[in-house]
Order: C-alpha cells, then sequence, then structure tokens
C-alpha cells in the first residue's frame, strides 16, 4: 500500500531500527516506546489489522509471533516476562492501519494496560 508508514518501513523507504526479520515478518524499534523494550513487529504483506485476518493468514500470524518470540529472547525479557499486542480500531489508539504486534517488556506492566 503506497501510503501506509509500516510499508514503506519494511520496503526500506523510511528509516528503522531493525531488531529482527524473517522472510515474511519485520521488527523494528518503537520510536515512542511505552516500556524500555518496546518492538513493533509487522508482516511485510499489508494486512489492515486484526479484524480482517482470516485463516489463510494463519502462518503468518504464526511466523509474526514466533518472531516476537525470538526479539524477546535477544532482547532479555523473556524470562522475566512481557507483554504482546495486537490494536484494532481508534479506541484502541491504532494509530497505523498495517497489523502490527507490540512486544513490550523491560519493566514491570500495570493492568489494565494503558
Amino acid at each position: 500500500m503506497s501510503d501506509c508508514i509500516f510499508c514503506k518501513i519494511v520496503a526500506g523507504e523510511l528509516p528503522s531500527e531493525e531488531v529482527a526479520s524473517t522472510n515474511g515478518t519485520y521488527a523494528f524499534r518503537d520510536i515512542n516506546p511505552g516500556a524500555p523494550t518496546h518492538v513493533l513487529v509487522v508482516p511485510r504483506q499489508h494486512i489492515a489489522d486484526a479484524s480482517v485476518i482470516r485463516p489463510e493468514h494463519a502462518e503468518m500470524v504464526t511466523e509474526m509471533v514466533q518472531l516476537a518470540q525470538r526479539v524477546a529472547e535477544s532482547e532479555g525479557v523473556a524470562e522475566r516476562g512481557y507483554r504482546l499486542v495486537l490494536n484494532v480500531g481508534e479506541d484502541a489508539q491504532n494509530s497505523v492501519p498495517h497489523l502490527h504486534l507490540h512486544l513490550l517488556g523491560g519493566r514491570r506492566l500495570g493492568w489494565p494496560p494503558g
């Protein structure tokens, strides 16, 4: 999608701090972190958000979660715990309409989030 910020990041048209990647996914640091570790994992394929995930996306979603697990290990937050978040829509403050998984960790996270 030509006007999608995350599509431009994945394509290398906009800068990002890459953390890890796979053939189908890309992980990079959030520019406005909500925790000491805040990494976004996005599919390389444009999908608007979690509300439009279908059975044919199962492999891609699995790849996103597995990359998040790998990043949690490499960032040193896997043992103590971390949060994985998918936001959908304006009320959830989803500001970029491209599916993305937030990986947050590095401190005790409150509940409810936000």
